[in-house]
Order: C-alpha cells, then sequence, then structure tokens
C-alpha cells in the first residue's frame, strides 16, 4: 500500500477547491493502483465522507506531523497555494508542510498547481529554496513556470498542464434545473439566461456599480433571466446580496450550498456564464456553455488563453459598455465559440496524465519521466 497525502485548501466550501481536490483524488485512484490516500482538511469529517479517503485537521500541529510522519509521498496541490497576494501567511503555511516532508525525507509532487503572483523579496526565496528540494513539479500554466524560472528554478524541472477541474466529466443538467426550481428560479426557455460567478469583497466598487448597470441593461435590452451564483459562498454572498439590493426587478439568486456535480449542472443550465471566479469558468468550459471571463488575477488570463480566448477586462477597467459589446458578440458567435474551445479542452485533457505519469516514476514503478512540456 502506498500512502499519499494531500495538501491543499480543502475543507472551506470553496466549489473551486474542492472540484480540484474531487478532480485529484479520481484520477488518484483511477491511475493508481494499491494507494491509500489521506488529505488536510479543515473539516476532516466532511471531506472524509465526501470522497471516501482518510483525513486530518489542517490546523492541528500533531495531526500534520503524524500525517506526514506516516505518508510515503506528499502532494501539494492544486489550485493558488504558493501566492502571497491574498494572503501574506497562507504561501508560508503550504511551506512549511513540504518542509516538515524534506526533514522527514518523504517524496514532495507539487500537482498542477498555479503559482503566484509572490511579491515578497523572502517569500520568493523561500519558494525557491523549497521547490528545488522536491521530487516533481507539474504547474497549471506557463506563467507559473516563467515564475518559478524567474526565482531560479531549472525550466527542464518544471511541467506544464492544466486544471484539474477539466477532468471531471459533465454533469446531467436535470439535476441543476432541479436546484433552481427548489432556489425558486422558474427557468424561461423564451429568454436568454445569464449566470453570474462574482468575486468582489468591496461592495461599493466601481466594479459593483458597473456591474449592475450591466444586469440592468441585460434585463432591459435584452430581455434577460439573470441568476447570481456563489463560489465561495461564505466570501460571496455579500457581493450577491449587494447586488440584489440595488436592482429592481426579479433576480434568480442561488443562495445555499452545494457540491462540485451540482454546481457543474447549474452552470450547464446557464446560456452564458459571467465569471470572476476561476472554477466558474472552467465549469462553464467543461459544460460548453459560453464564457465571458473577467480577470481578477493572472489566473483568468492563463486559463482563458489556454482555451484560445481572451478575458474581456479586468474587475478594474470593467465598463458597461464594453460588456454589453461582449455579451453580443458572444452569443452571435457562440457555435464557433463552442467548438474552438472543445477542440483546446481535447488538448489540456491529455496533459493532465503528465501527473499521475510522473508519480508513479516516483512510486518506483520503472515507468520512465514523461518528456518536459
Amino acid at each position: 500500500m502506498y500512502r499519499i497525502l494531500i495538501s491543499g485548501y480543502y475543507g472551506f466550501n470553496n466549489i473551486g477547491d474542492e472540484s480540484i481536490l474531487r478532480a485529484v483524488i479520481a484520477s488518484l485512484k483511477l491511475k493508481l493502483e494499491d494507494i491509500d490516500i489521506m488529505v488536510l482538511s479543515k473539516n476532516p469529517e466532511s471531506t472524509a465522507r465526501r470522497y471516501h479517503v482518510k483525513s486530518a485537521n489542517r490546523k492541528s500541529v500533531t495531526a500534520i506531523l503524524k500525517a506526514v510522519k506516516e505518508c510515503d509521498l506528499l502532494i501539494s496541490g492544486g489550485g493558488s497555494l504558493l501566492q502571497d497576494a491574498t494572503s501574506k501567511r497562507s504561501i508560508l503555511y503550504y511551506l512549511m508542510i513540504m518542509w516538515l516532508g524534506i526533514l522527514l525525507r518523504k517524496k514532495i509532487f507539487i500537482y498542477s498547481q498555479g503559482i503566484g503572483p509572490i511579491v515578497s523579496k523572502l517569500n520568493r526565496k523561500l519558494t525557491a529554496w523549497t521547490l528545488k528540494r522536491v521530487d516533481g513539479i507539474v504547474v497549471r500554466d506557463k506563467a507559473s513556470k516563467e515564475l518559478l524560472i524567474e526565482i531560479g528554478l531549472r525550466s527542464e524541472d518544471i511541467y506544464v498542464t492544466t486544471d484539474p477541474v477539466l477532468r471531471i466529466p459533465k454533469a446531467d443538467l436535470k439535476k441543476g434545473q432541479q436546484i433552481l426550481e427548489d432556489e425558486g428560479i422558474a427557468l424561461d426557455k423564451n429568454k436568454i439566461t445569464v449566470g453570474f460567478a462574482i468575486r468582489e469583497r468591496k461592495i461599493n466598487s466601481c466594479f459593483v456599480n458597473e456591474l449592475c448597470t450591466s444586469i440592468q441593461r441585460l434585463i432591459a435590452e435584452k430581455d434577460a433571466q439573470i441568476v447570481l451564483i456563489p463560489f465561495h459562498y461564505s466570501e460571496d454572498m455579500a457581493v450577491i446580496r449587494e447586488i440584489e439590493k440595488r436592482i429592481s426587478g426579479e433576480l434568480g439568486c442561488i443562495k445555499h450550498k452545494y457540491l462540485t456535480e451540482e454546481m457543474m449542472s447549474i452552470i450547464g443550465n446557464m446560456d452564458v456564464l459571467v465569471g470572476v471566479r476561476l472554477h466558474s469558468i472552467i465549469h462553464a468550459a467543461v459544460m460548453d456553455v459560453p464564457i465571458i471571463a473577467i480577470s481578477y488575477d493572472p489566473k483568468i488570463n492563463s486559463f482563458m488563453h489556454s482555451i484560445d480566448m481572451k478575458a474581456m477586462s479586468s474587475i478594474y477597467d470593467f465598463k458597461s459598455d464594453f460588456f454589453m459589446e461582449e455579451f453580443e458578440k458572444t452569443i452571435q458567435n457562440q457555435e464557433e465559440i463552442r467548438i474552438r474551445v472543445q477542440r483546446r479542452m481535447k488538448e489540456l485533457l491529455v496533459k493532465l496524465d503528465t501527473n499521475e505519469e510522473l508519480i508513479l516514476s516516483l512510486m518506483g514503478n520503472g515507468k520512465e519521466r514523461p518528456p518536459v512540456a
């Protein structure tokens, strides 16, 4: 039995990170034999029950020490763990877990992770020192590889794939339809249904002002049906409530927490998805839903580039007029967009196998490492 420990931002009810965990666990179980998986989580009981794995408290030093000591391989990822833009401390947490693995002579693997931004010079040095001592590095985009090279890692040691969530199968649309009905949202087949997955902590920002104007215009000019979708429930509900308060007229709003498959099905019932949250955009790509991406972080731009598209704007220069133009182009070219994205998705899915191929080589089964991409 080969024991694998997974470290990440799990157990916080963030649909994006929970989707990553679901995809990583499914891939490991499908492609690797005789493995035992443990996950560090804020809510170990829920994680163990939901994913049929073992789980330990990510905040307990004793539990972490025991988990690292007993594992054969420590996996860090996926998601954006090694960055200090949203938190100055979280990067140190994930690095310290790897330091513990290095100290205990464990094999360490970076699994399709997005790296950066890393602003602090000290954090850059610590990240470089740590990753030079791990056994395998796979990042989800070229920008992450470029950052690692910039801080001192060798290009030949870094593999580029994509986000693990792309591997999640399409969801049955009926499940999402039932959820929408339960939430009091009756889909009107005669209207364009536009989903909004918004990330914005400043509810009085210029972005929220322009966004509300855009939603009002969609309703008035396009007779659109609007559905507000929280991807990180504890963070996103504040801006959703603000939008509801400002806009007269009927808005659909998802007001409960849902699992990955359920959220995937909800997204699949949209005609267009306007996304700020990365994994709302990825869910839409998986479900063949046309996307209008608004970037708050380079990871949005990187993913859109990987599917041969571009983010419409950032949250800092978002304008309603520009949005309405983009919306019109998206509706007019939706079939061409679907075909283009589907083609790129197939190519990206092949790349994801690199993670398990490298892990197999670390497990010592005699398989050769794949060529660096």
